[in-house]
């Protein structure tokens, strides 16, 4: 059976999303230097998607490694300003890279929480841990579980360039995933995405069970506190 996953992220994905602009990840990769040095750090972008946070990476002196299962988002990398080439397709739970070869592994946007299996997720986790030198750092800057139940727009609808597009949010009847599920009305077409809400004590712990220690959490990218009501859960955790 195909994963939503696998069918989504591609050219409609990306003009979906045109908000998710160089500005964006100038912030992300502004904080991600603030916590790990990056110049002269080993970097692996774990689900790069366009490349857009790998691009600033390297520029602040980072050797950056772009590894995504999506090969319309990896080729938008390899030629993008500047392109990127150590580029890997690859799914993020078998990750082919030799033990230690990372100082700092970064994850970001919401570039996690996909599977049914929570035990797939933790999957993950072991191997960016395996991946990383002793001391390396994990990035991840996922959604926040709290501000995403409380403040969820069922139906909204959008026009990007010439697409009208009907989006409805749902929580699962188990209350563990955000279903959102986008409805090109021109077309017929349909897409879906389910994310896991993992809230920021749930990361911690399955870091926790990797050998990872948590050290630092933030609510955006600006580096605020993590609160009920913040934009994001950035969790950054150490491998021991």
């Amino acid at each position: 059976m195909t994963e939503w996953f696998e069918e989504w992220f591609g050219e409609e994905y990306l003009r979906l999303y045109p908000h998710r602009d160089e500005a964006d990840a100038e912030r992300a990769v502004a904080l991600i230097d603030r916590v790990a040095k990056l110049d002269g750090a080993r970097v692996l972008d774990l689900g790069c998607g366009p490349g857009r946070h790998a691009a600033r990476l390297a520029q602040r002196g980072a050797t950056v490694f772009g590894l995504d299962l999506s090969m319309p988002l990896l080729s938008r990398a390899r030629h993008g300003t500047p392109p990127l080439s150590s580029l890997v397709r690859g799914d993020m739970r078998h990750l082919p890279f030799c033990h230690g070869a990372f100082d700092l592994v970064v994850n970001l946007f919401t570039s996690f929480g996909y599977f049914a299996d929570d035990r797939e997720h933790a999957q993950v986790i072991r191997g960016v841990a395996d991946a990383l030198v002793p001391g390396g750092k994990l990035f991840m800057d996922f959604l926040n579980a709290d501000s995403v139940r409380a403040n969820l727009v069922p139906h909204e609808e959008r026009k990007f360039g010439t697409q009208q597009v009907a989006i409805e949010r749902r929580l699962s009847d188990d209350q563990r995933f955000v279903v959102k599920e986008m409805h090109m009305v021109d077309d017929g077409r349909r897409f879906l995405e389910r994310v896991r809400l993992f809230s920021a004590d749930d990361l911690a712990e399955m870091m926790g069970q990797a050998g990872l220690h948590v050290v630092q959490r933030f609510g955006s990218y600006a580096g605020d506190e993590l609160g009920r009501d913040a934009p994001r859960a950035i969790i950054v955790a150490q491998r021991q």
